[in-house]
């Protein structure tokens, strides 16, 4: 464990803040939930909560059925980072941070595909370039919740996606939702 040197008193109910300085390095904003764990050396562990961490097995089985039917690169994200790869060289994706780009995009609810007439992709991992191929963006939505997205990318440079990649996106994109509801 990392040290910071930052020292916090607990309220009188129980609460203590997480300053602003590392809530900001590990993208923790407010409203989002937080597991607690205890250690036998009797540490207090806070670690971020992802619901699709729930299943993110089954979420990498699904990228990668996806990825063998459809022959398109998929990768799997929650509301933080790359949780699922498949095809091409993605596997090395898998834990690198998504871009603001991307949880602007999440954060508005909204669909993204470059097959609408928009000719240059979304950044999908933080500090780096928009693929140069076909990009479809799904959120993956839990009771009411944004809760990750499911992306398809074109494996070649240039290459298009096309309306079956949007409903491919769209059906992964709803089963995960579902399955995460039950």
């Amino acid at each position: 464990m990392k040290a910071t040197g930052i020292v916090r008193r607990i309220d009188e109910l129980g609460r203590i803040v997480v300053p602003k300085e590392i809530r900001r390095t590990l993208r923790v904003r407010e409203g989002d939930p937080m597991e607690i764990y205890t250690n036998h050396e009797g540490e207090i562990i806070l670690k971020k909560y992802s619901p699709i961490g729930e299943i993110d097995g089954f979420a990498k089985q699904y990228a990668e059925s996806l990825a063998q039917v459809s022959g398109y690169r998929i990768l799997m994200s929650d509301r933080d980072q790359i949780i699922a790869a498949s095809g091409g060289a993605s596997k090395g994706l898998i834990g690198k941070n998504i871009s603001p780009e991307m949880e602007q995009l999440l954060k508005d609810r909204s669909k993204f595909t470059t097959s609408d007439g928009v000719k240059k992709g979304i950044p999908i991992i933080e500090g780096e370039e928009a693929p140069q191929t076909g990009q479809v963006i799904y959120p993956i939505i839990c009771e009411g919740d944004i809760i990750g997205s499911v992306i398809i990318l074109g494996k070649e440079e240039n290459e298009a996606v096309s309306i079956t990649e949007e409903k491919l996106a769209m059906v992964a994109a709803t089963f995960l939702g579902k399955q995460m509801e039950n």
